[in-house]
C-alpha cells in the first residue's frame, strides 16, 4: 500500500517562502514521478511541478524562478521550496507520485496541505 506523507504547509506573507515535502512508502522500486499539483478555491487541479526519476523537471510556467522542486530517490521524497509568495499562490497542495507495473502507471496522491499567502 502506497502512502504520501506531507508537511511543511502554512500562512506566509506576500514575499514570503515555504518549503513543501513529501515522503512515499510503500514501494519497492520506487517512484518514476513525482510532483505537485495544487487547487485554490473554486478552480480546477492544476499541475505546479513534477520531476522524473532520471531528473528531468518541469514546471507551470507561472511559477518557474520562484519554486524548485527537487527528490532524494534514496529515501523516496519529494520537496517543494516556494520563493516569492503571493496571494495566487494561496491553495491546497498535493503530492502525487506514479510507479510502473508492467505498462500500466499507477497514481498516488497525498492529503494535501494547506498553503495561505496573505499580509
Amino acid at each position: 500500500q502506497v502512502q504520501l506523507v506531507e508537511s511543511g504547509g502554512g500562512l506566509v506573507q506576500p514575499g514570503g517562502s515555504l518549503r513543501l515535502s513529501c515522503a512515499g512508502a510503500g514501494t519497492i522500486f520506487g517512484f518514476v514521478a513525482m510532483g505537485w499539483h495544487r487547487q485554490a478555491p473554486g478552480k480546477q487541479r492544476e499541475l505546479v511541478a513534477y520531476t522524473r526519476k532520471g531528473g528531468f523537471t518541469n514546471y507551470k510556467d507561472s511559477v518557474k524562478g520562484r519554486f524548485t522542486i527537487s527528490r532524494n530517490n534514496a529515501e523516496n521524497t519529494v520537496y517543494l521550496q516556494m520563493t516569492s509568495l503571493n496571494p495566487e499562490d494561496t491553495a491546497v497542495y498535493y503530492c502525487y507520485a506514479e510507479t510502473k507495473l508492467g505498462e500500466v502507471t499507477l497514481k498516488y496522491w497525498g492529503q494535501g496541505p494547506q498553503v495561505t499567502v496573505s499580509s
